[in-house]
């Protein structure tokens, strides 16, 4: 018999506006199909039917081709899985909860909105979804408290508003049932990971005092947006291989759109090569088309599969998607040698410190097997555990990819009482558990093993981590952070924006036998994104009636491109330069601008529909992705048109001219003129030069014509176009590559 799996039925716009409607029709498909009521009742998984028309069932391949020829089918693909991208934050924003003049407190604190979290889920008992000083439920939620194991509707509150898992995609993907027994996952809202409940949290956790991190990183916790609701939709699972499926996925934007929420953070991504947006493997694209085109602000993770050119995910350009960067907080941690030398590295591991002076040796010297490294990078099964016992050991990783935790447990598995681990410079610290390790750079390691080569009985002593803030140089972009040019579509800028992303302390599910304070220190675009989607409530908070594109376009103009120290801000990536927009977009988030930008580069549903039909696009895909009928061969955009607020030509032959509008949201008359950084290699001209606004005239169109001066091609070069009046600053980066013609 053969072999049936979850596949997708896309059918795009919905032809009636009932949901009932829509939903017997689907099974009325299904039925035709499949010979029987009955048959499609078995089969089908979830009917999609508010923001889009479609629904996932189990079909043989032979099935799911029969199908697709059916009237109104816009495609069928089977079913994918996804990945998760894995207090000070705020203050170094400049998002003080004390100051009467910043973003936070102009919004209320995001009092009224409604962010939804597509994740693994939350854990409502955390401090962080307390609902003490919070506003009754906006009249526009049409949400539920869904219960499940461990979960009911006592758990949600005026902060929890909201709780829904979809777990149907996963479960045919596994082909195994969840073990419950031993805590593999939890059949509910519940979140067993940990990362759902992070991500809520940075978003719009409440107050919470005196949360730290095994006592680092004290201080008051709080989200974004701490008077803003939250709504959890948990579609990622740990048990089998873990992971977060498209049908998932899907029914989650769909119920978020009906339940009527304000922005969406997705921290989720799919792997390159990337996925057209109008296929349906690319589910996080399609899913947010349609929650964009109701008027709601998704923010997505950029990846974090950088330094690496061409590795953002999430490109599509109603998306904002969103790098990470470090902030001005470090845990530098003493490594005092016998000598009297004392080194400096980084740790999170406050406990089990003996406190005194410990032999030390270099792992290569106590290697099992002699005839391979592995010893070098202490790789589990490695070591001698008769020569490694009470001792720390000094490791050294042999790539970026090395993970200081997994040489944690070869080091405690072969008796080992500390870890001092030599890597490639890297972003973001995580706790050993089992030992207490100290991460190092290159050149601290190789000082330790000079002193460990030339002491006749090498001791050590491992301090305890402190917090140290403010003495750093930051933001820095963090070196696994999704870098550009997007793969998919190299004339829109990605990521558009940069976030803190680095040891982000932020609510978590207890662990341990002793439990966990209920915090936890976690690294990755994961935690930038929520960021992205707790500043995006202030502003929405204050202008309700601005679209997604002028809430990312306001984000994007006023980001600031400097450091703390009055630098331009650096990435730390393999080769340590200036960060330029595809590192970070427009640069990186400052809420306090974002509240008036002056001008935004606004853009509409349709305008959407016009680019993707001058991508190459067919009338029927654009159609069956966009809800509208769309006819790509009388409405087309050039792609280098879209009014994006950036402006990314990937191929330069000679001269260009690209279009943009501008909408006034400052003074109502109010005069901008035009400063020029053009790119190395090419001259730039703007027409007009200076924009007029007053009671009639509120979007005021212009054009930049480029040219190469024939002296560069091949690589990309970076500038920016700023418009200027006396009280406010916009500006796009700009991103050209110049070709021989």
């Amino acid at each position: 018999m053969p072999m049936s799996q979850v596949h997708i039925v896309y059918m795009g716009e919905k032809e009636n506006e009932d949901p009932t409607v829509t939903k017997m029709f689907h099974y009325k498909m299904l039925s035709d199909l499949l010979g029987s009521k009955e048959a499609a009742k078995r089969s089908m998984l979830y009917s999609y039917k508010h923001g889009f028309s479609g629904f996932a069932a189990r079909l043989t391949d032979s099935q799911a081709k029969e199908i697709e020829a059916f009237p109104g089918v816009v495609q069928v693909i089977p079913n994918q899985v996804h990945k998760f991208h894995t207090t000070r934050s705020w203050d170094f924003m400049g998002l003080n909860d004390h100051s009467t003049t910043n973003l936070l407190t102009k919004s209320n604190m995001g009092e009224g909105i409604i962010i939804g979290v597509i994740d693994s889920g939350v854990w409502p008992e955390s401090e962080s979804f307390n609902d003490r000083g919070m506003n009754p439920i906006p009249p526009h939620w049409k949400g539920i408290c869904q219960e499940g194991q461990l979960f009911n509707s006592s758990n949600c509150n005026k902060k929890l508003i909201g709780a829904r898992w979809f777990v149907k995609g996963i479960l045919d993907q596994s082909q195994t049932p969840i073990n419950i027994s031993n805590g593999e996952d939890i059949l509910s809202a519940r979140d067993s990971s940990g990362h759902g409940t992070h991500t809520a949290s940075i978003a719009a956790g409440n107050f919470v005092v005196n949360a730290n991190y095994e006592g680092l990183a004290a201080g008051l916790a709080r989200g974004g947006a701490p008077r803003a609701h939250l709504a959890v939709y948990k579609v990622c699972w740990s048990f089998g291989h873990g992971g977060c499926t498209d049908a998932d996925l899907l029914k989650a934007f769909d119920k978020a759109i009906q339940d009527g929420v304000d922005i969406l953070s997705v921290s989720i991504g799919i792997s390159i090569p990337l996925f057209s947006y109008a296929d349906q493997r690319n589910s996080i694209a399609i899913g947010s088309f349609h929650a964009t085109a109701k008027g709601i602000t998704v923010a997505c993770s950029a990846g974090n599969d950088g330094p690496t050119a061409m590795t953002v995910e999430n490109t599509a350009p109603w998306i904002i998607t969103v790098a990470a960067t470090t902030i001005d907080r470090a845990f530098p941690t003493a490594i005092t040698l016998g000598n009297n030398l004392t080194l400096w590295g980084q740790s999170v591991d406050t406990r089990m410190h003996n406190h005194g002076f410990t032999g030390i040796t270099f792992s290569d010297r106590i290697a099992l097997n002699d005839s391979d490294d592995s010893a070098l990078g202490c790789k589990r099964g490695s070591l001698n555990a008769t020569l490694a016992a009470g001792q720390i050991i000094l490791c050294f990783s042999q790539s970026s990819t090395q993970n200081i935790f997994s040489a944690a447990i070869s080091v405690a598995e072969a008796g080992g009482v500390g870890l001092i681990f030599a890597q490639y410079r890297s972003d973001g610290l995580e706790s050993c558990h089992y030992i207490p390790c100290i991460k190092v750079d290159y050149e601290v390691g190789t000082q330790i093993l000079s002193y460990i080569r030339k002491a006749r009985s090498p001791i050590a002593k491992l301090g305890i981590p402190k917090t140290i803030i403010g003495k750093w140089v930051s933001p820095k972009v963090a070196d696994f952070s999704g870098r550009g040019p997007s793969s998919f579509s190299p004339t829109v800028l990605k990521p558009d924006i940069a976030a803190p992303g680095v040891d982000i302390i932020a609510a978590y599910i207890p662990f341990g036998a002793e439990k966990s304070s209920g915090f936890a220190l976690l690294s990755g675009t994961s935690m930038s994104c929520p960021h992205i989607a707790g500043i995006t409530a202030l502003i929405k908070s204050v202008h309700k009636n601005w679209s997604p594109a002028a809430i990312r376009s306001a984000l994007v103009t006023t980001a600031s491109q400097k450091g703390t120290d009055g630098s331009n801000i650096a990435e730390e990536g393999s080769t340590r330069k200036v960060a330029d927009p595809f590192d970070m977009g427009g640069g990186v988030v400052n809420p306090n601008r974002a509240i008036d930008p002056g001008l935004i580069y606004d853009i509409e549903t349709n305008d959407y529909v016009k680019f993707l039909c001058g991508t190459g696009f067919s009338s029927n895909s654009v159609s069956g992705l966009t809800q509208t009928k769309a006819n790509c061969t009388k409405n087309r955009l050039n792609e280098l048109n879209l009014n994006l607020p950036s402006i990314t030509i990937p191929y330069l032959k000679r001269k260009v001219t690209v279009s943009r509008k501008v909408t006034n949201v400052g003074p109502v008359e109010s005069m901008y003129k035009a400063v020029v950084e053009a790119p190395q290699g090419v001259k730039m001209k703007v027409e007009p030069q200076i924009l007029r606004f007053n009671k009639t005239t509120q979007i005021v169109p212009f054009k930049v014509t480029f040219f190469t001066t024939g002296k560069v091609y091949g690589d990309y070069r970076f500038g920016r176009l700023i418009w200027r009046d006396p009280k406010h600053t916009v500006t796009i980066p700009i991103s050209m590559r110049a070709i021989f013609v």
